[in-house]
């Protein structure tokens, strides 16, 4: 028997063989031939680790604002992270879709609602209003916003600038169980105004009280933006109480906040969990591993994100996907802030989550 002959694999028995055509003809699959595929022994995304620069992401942005019209057919000049692991598909991940999107001087976004859920983050800018069920939102540097699903929304550019930030939307999730709806709705908004704050924030943002109408417990926070003042209010007063030797901060020189609901002391969005970070110079994190997948924007700052076995200079801007179960951790000479949203409240109702935390950089 020569060499090539010993490394040929035995043929399979005529009847196993026919057994295996028969199964493909009855659109039957055997569990035996692909256990490994179907339950691994650790988590193994198809997404990547992945970092997109601000400094390629907003002149691509710029480009598409002098050249893609915004109105009733597009509907947004959003354009999507598209993970390089996932095949072309427009997800940062298996349950999430972020995107940076660009609104033009003086322009309109028509409105809309989905079965999404929906949040807006602003890195830089101003002067652009969402209107969430006919509630003006000012959109300024820092600032959160909801658009929780089903609500009708619509954005409006007051001003001779144009203004970027990112979306982020449950969209891979919706449309693998296949429980999406989309409806139009304006072409315009319904409320052309330009409050300094939005009617939820006069209602629902004040330290510590809660108004007697709307006691029932929503399913997404009835806030629709959290404003940049209090989240850095928060973590400078974290790392203060860190100084002054309190247990204020979840590891040295790392302060951190999440966006909650205030009916139920949860997530801001069923599907969505949304946090703020903030290291200190000379700060890092200890290496972890989580089931279930989160985006980081830097929104001042700089630091080094490792992923796996690969480590990434990240500034202003800059946003970083950590599949599931990807080890990671980040470190910073001069301080660093980043804004974060992963699928935890998914993964946490289904009771799937894990996390192992080691310690060092």
């Amino acid at each position: 028997m020569t060499a090539t002959e010993s490394m040929d694999p035995e043929p399979m028995d005529p009847e196993l063989s026919k057994l295996y055509d028969d199964f493909a003809t009855e659109n039957l699959n055997p569990l035996w031939t692909q256990l490994g595929d179907l339950m691994p022994m650790a988590p193994t995304s198809k997404a990547v680790p992945f970092v997109w620069k601000w400094s390629t992401l907003y002149p691509l942005a710029q480009r598409a604002g002098d050249l893609v019209p915004v109105g009733r057919g597009g509907e947004r000049r959003a354009i999507a992270l598209a993970n390089p692991g996932l095949g072309g598909v427009p997800y940062v991940t298996p349950t999430l879709w972020a995107a940076i999107q660009y609104l033009g001087p003086k322009e309109t976004a028509p409105e809309h609602r989905h079965s999404q859920n929906a949040f807006r983050f602003v890195v830089e800018g101003e002067g652009v209003w969402t209107v969430v069920n006919g509630d003006p939102v000012a959109m300024r540097r820092g600032d959160f916003l909801l658009t929780p699903g089903w609500n009708f929304h619509g954005h409006h550019n007051e001003t001779d600038q144009p203004m970027a930030w990112i979306d982020g939307l449950d969209i891979p999730f919706v449309h693998y169980t296949d429980t999406g709806f989309f409806e139009f709705g304006s072409d315009g908004v319904t409320d052309e105004s330009t409050p300094d704050l939005s009617r939820s924030e006069r209602l629902w943002v004040h330290p510590g009280l809660r108004p007697l109408v709307g006691l029932d417990r929503k399913t997404s926070s009835p806030i629709a933006c959290y404003r940049w003042a209090h989240t850095d209010r928060a973590l400078n007063e974290q790392l203060a109480l860190e100084d002054e030797g309190y247990a204020a901060t979840p590891e040295p020189g790392h302060a951190a906040i999440r966006y909650t609901n205030p009916t139920t002391g949860g997530d801001v969005m069923p599907t969505i969990r949304a946090e703020f970070h903030r290291l200190r110079a000379g700060a890092h994190t200890r290496r972890r591993r989580d089931v279930g997948s989160v985006v980081f924007q830097v929104f001042e700052g700089e630091g080094r994100f490792h992923l796996g076995d690969k480590s990434h200079d990240v500034t202003k801007g800059d946003m970083i996907v950590v599949p599931s179960w990807t080890e990671w951790s980040l470190e910073t000479d001069n301080g660093v802030d980043l804004f974060a949203f992963s699928d935890a409240p998914i993964v946490e109702r289904l009771h799937f989550n894990r996390t192992i935390i080691s310690e060092g950089a």
